[in-house]
Formats: structure tokens, sequence, C-alpha cells
């Protein structure tokens, strides 16, 4: 991926609508109100595990920006909000430092002014394979995208639909899978595997799961789609035959709550990302089974403001959490997993379709 992808990318996401058309499915689950809570607000307590690092809130700052000049201070702001909040931290694709390192600076950044946070280096499962023209990312070229940041956890994102509707896009996927799990045996760091607006269904969580991946990240349809980015990119570019192209399958794939109760299957530690954008919608994830939510493009247009606005919306999101924590009379994450979730509207046709019983959702 070239530096000039890279900045074409963080503009569009940033300065267009690219949100997908596909609801996410929050507005289908409701959380049954608890009139005589008996808790104290005071005892909420958002604090969770995952891969072995206590956070002190349910969230990761999701994978968007980096490999361009401007990507540097918004790494860089979400980095301070991450420490200063102990929560997770993913950047952007590293794939363009494997052809030059001229851009390291922009992801280093992160460990650099946030030497304690929890933070995850990124890799594209399409670079783990041959492409036309370009060789496979070996399990060393891994191990220094890692040493990059000095990560705690790599991710591996799964972005087909993307590279389907651009013009430079990978279009081999064929061994894929055992890819992976030559990363996943190789490194001695926790793999997260991540979509990226389209879903995880429960047969592809299983596969997963059975190579060794660590957790899951579901990254559902609902929240920034990528084929419109694609789409918004290719008008730019005087490219009429991308753009309708990306606009075409703007509504593909699994909406983020249907993909969560489906990844669930699979037993993993799951991060819920495509489409929150507030606390309640967060608690709505969370009560299905997420271990953590992940939040990219509205964290990554505050950080475009600077640092303070990172701070305001994390302080917001995190009081709408404990309101509705508050509210469902659960006083810790765990708790609220076993409060009773009610599952409406297309969210439940979508899921009775795949054959779950929703009144135990």
């Amino acid at each position: 991926m070239s530096v000039r992808r890279k900045q074409e990318h963080l503009d569009v996401s940033l300065n267009c609508d690219v949100a997908a058309r596909r609801e996410e499915g929050w507005r289908d689950i409701q959380l049954l109100h608890e009139c005589l809570p008996e808790i104290d607000r005071a005892d909420i307590d958002h604090s969770v595990e995952f891969l072995g690092r206590r956070f002190d809130h349910p969230l990761v700052i999701s994978a968007l920006t980096g490999g361009c000049p401007e990507a540097a201070g918004i790494n860089e702001a979400l980095a301070r909000a991450a420490a200063r909040f102990n929560v997770g931290m993913e950047l952007g694709s590293q794939s363009v430092l494997l052809r030059s390192a001229a851009m390291e600076y922009t992801y280093s950044i992160a460990r650099e002014v946030a030497p304690t946070a929890f933070l995850v280096a990124n890799i594209g499962a399409s670079s783990l394979i041959a492409q036309p023209g370009r060789a496979r990312c070996t399990l060393d070229q891994v191990m220094r995208l890692l040493d990059t940041i000095r990560a705690d956890a790599l991710a591996v994102h799964l972005n087909f639909l993307q590279e389907s509707v651009m013009p430079e896009g990978d279009s081999r996927a064929r061994g894929c899978l055992s890819a992976i799990e030559e990363v996943v045996r190789g490194l001695d760091v926790p793999v997260v595997v991540k979509e990226t607006g389209a879903g995880i269904s429960r047969a592809q969580a299983e596969r997963l799961r059975d190579i060794g991946v660590s957790a899951l990240e579901v990254g559902g349809a609902g929240g920034t789609s990528m084929a419109l980015v694609e789409s918004q990119r290719a008008r730019r570019n005087n490219d009429p035959a991308h753009e309708a192209l990306g606009s075409t399958f703007a509504h593909w794939g699994i909406p983020t709550a249907v993909s969560l109760v489906e990844a669930r299957g699979s037993g993993l530690p799951l991060v819920a990302s495509g489409g929150i954008t507030d606390g309640l919608e967060a608690a709505k994830a969370l009560a299905l089974g997420a271990t953590l939510v992940g939040v990219a493009r509205p964290l990554h247009i505050a950080a475009a403001r600077g640092p303070e606005a990172v701070v305001e919306w994390l302080e917001l999101f995190f009081e709408e959490l404990s309101v509705a924590m508050f509210l469902s009379a659960a006083a810790t994450v765990p708790a609220l997993r076993r409060r009773k979730t009610l599952v409406l509207g297309r969210t439940r046709e979508w899921l009775e379709q795949l054959g779950h019983d929703v009144v135990s959702v």
C-alpha cells in the first residue's frame, strides 16, 4: 500500500459520509430497565480483562490510520488517551512499512508517547500470501512490524470487501487461513483476527479458533463502509467504474449485532466493532457477549481536532456506559452480560434465519 493511498483513505474517512447503509442492529437490541437497581452509581466498575491485561474500561480504539504524515498527530492523540484511560489501541495497517520505513514514525509515535499502553500492531491477511507482482510478508517481517511499536498483540485484518472494490486491491485469498495459522504459531504475542466492516459468521469464527487465534474483532456492517471509502476515493480519482462498484457493495455484510451473536459460538473473547457510536450501544454489545467494544471513526475525527476532543469524547462515552449499566442494575460488565436482553426487528429475523434461539440471547 502506498503513502498516497493511505492519505486518500484518511482524507475520505475524515471528510466524507462513509457510514454503511445497513443498520448495525443496536436499535433492535433492548436492555430491560430495572426500576429498583439496588446498586449505587458509584458502584459501577467498567474494568475487564482481555488477553491477560486488565483494562479500566471495555474499549479498544480500533484501527484506521498510519503510514501518511497526517496520521502521526492522530495516532499521538489517540495513544495518549489510551494510556490516560487504560484502554487498548490498534494501529492502522502497517503494510506500507513492508516497502519503505519512511513512515515508521507515524506508528512508533504511539509507543513513544504511551510507553505503558496496550498497543496492537496490524497487518492484512492478504499480505500474508503472495499477490500478483508481490511476494508474501514473511514471519520475520511481521516481527519487525511488531517491534516498530513494541506491540502487545497483533491484529490480522480481513478486508476482502475493500480489496474487491479498489482498482489495486489484492485478489488472491486462497491460503489465508494457513498463513494466519503460521503467524499464530510463530509469534509469542496474541493474535487477534478482525474483520473491517463485513462481519464474521459462526463457521468462520470457529475455523479461526481452531488454528489458535486468541480473540476476534467482528467488524460488522453498520459503521464505516470500506466499500464507500473506496467509492469516494474513486470519485476523487475520476474512476466512475470503481465508484459504482464500491457504491453497489455498500450494503454488503453481516450486521454487527448479528455477527457478535454468531461469533460468540466460537468461545473466543470478542471485540464488537462496526457502528458503535455511544456508551449505550457499547452496553448493548457487552450484554450480547463482547469483552470489549471497538470504536474507530468517531475517535479519529475527534483526534483530528486535537487531544482535548478525544478526552471529551471518551469521558462522555464512559458516562453513557455507566448510566446504561446503572439502569440495568449491573455494577460490572460480567453482571451486564447476565441481564435479560431483548432482540427485536430485523436483527431477530437474521438470528432466527441463522438458527439461533433468540429467547436465550
